[in-house]
């Protein structure tokens, strides 16, 4: 199966996010609320949280192509573009953007929906992630697509 083309998020900003909103037609990969335990000294979300997060969000997206074990091999590209508050509802929207023999790539960008501000939304993370599927031993295998 060959993936779809990516699309690049946009760069932040009141005009990248008013010629690209918020992707509200897309069901994103997770969707979490951020809560006072996940904050640095500074009151804002640790990128350690974020990161955790986007890893798990390529793992949902390489798990469409693959049944079995993934490994994280890589996490490339990260850019924090904005930071992430207390109560902002954040999205993690992924696509596939290469299957190989035994790796999927996979882009994911990160929108927090801002508490208290309506319908305002910031495009806040993107980053690149190289899963690779595994067997019991850790041996790479084959992509093998799931099972409908």
């Amino acid at each position: 199966m060959k993936p779809k083309k990516p699309t690049h998020a946009p760069m932040p900003g009141p005009a990248a996010e008013e010629a690209h909103p918020f992707p509200r037609e897309r069901i994103p990969s997770i969707r979490r609320v951020m809560m006072p335990r996940d904050t640095n000294a500074f009151g804002t979300i640790f990128g350690g949280v974020i990161l955790a997060e986007i890893d798990l969000a390529a793992a949902v997206e390489g798990h469409r192509h693959h049944s079995g074990r993934l490994v994280t091999v890589a996490l490339d590209s990260v850019v924090f573009r904005a930071p992430v508050h207390v109560g902002d509802l954040v999205s993690f929207f992924t696509e596939t953007v290469r299957i190989g023999r035994s790796s999927i790539r996979v882009k994911i960008c990160v929108w927090a929906e801002r508490r208290f501000s309506g319908d305002a939304a910031s495009f806040v993370t993107e980053a690149e992630a190289t899963m690779v599927a595994v067997n019991e031993r850790g041996d790479p295998v084959p992509v093998e697509r799931p099972e409908l």
